[in-house]
């Protein structure tokens, strides 16, 4: 098995799915300013602040760009054998919650040492449902598509 490296189109639906599309800034339930699918940071490293608005395309551009950063850190701390939709699942999972959240999670530490512990693997993805501690049902079903994905290789949105 090849070394994956790049997320596939399927990790960017699963993103655009859960992100939604935002053309103006609003404060996402992080209370972090965010536009697009979910960008937080532009191209050229400043913070996405109230009143900014970007097109479907600039949208696009954006997390094109975000994309290339989460997939670095993805393969930065995954073993090298993983597929292209663990890679992926793992990809949308850091594209939300931030790299420094995988890296030290639990969830990282289990999917190292063994990628098929799928039991074990559920139980840490879906404890990552909550913003300022509160349970939020949107990021629920998000953690479910993930892991499902990660799981059986297939977007399904409907839980």
């Amino acid at each position: 098995m090849a070394k994956i490296t790049k997320s596939s189109a399927n990790c960017a639906e699963l993103i655009k799915h859960f992100e939604g599309l935002f053309l103006k800034a609003y404060r996402c339930p992080a209370n972090v300013w965010t536009i697009g699918y979910g960008t937080t940071i532009y191209p050229g490293g400043s913070k996405v602040k109230e009143g900014d608005t970007c097109t479907e395309l600039q949208a696009l551009q954006y997390l094109r760009n975000d994309l290339v950063y989460f997939e670095t850190m993805v393969d930065a701390y995954t073993r090298d054998d993983i597929s292209q939709q663990q890679f992926d699942a793992m990809v949308s999972f850091c594209y939300n919650l931030g790299a420094k959240n995988l890296k030290d999670s639990t969830l990282l530490k289990v999917i190292n040492t063994n990628p098929l512990n799928y039991a074990e693997i559920q139980i840490q993805w879906l404890r990552w449902n909550k913003a300022a501690g509160q349970v939020l049902k949107g990021l629920t079903r998000r953690r479910n598509a993930e892991f499902y994905y990660y799981q059986n290789g297939v977007l399904k949105f409907d839980f």
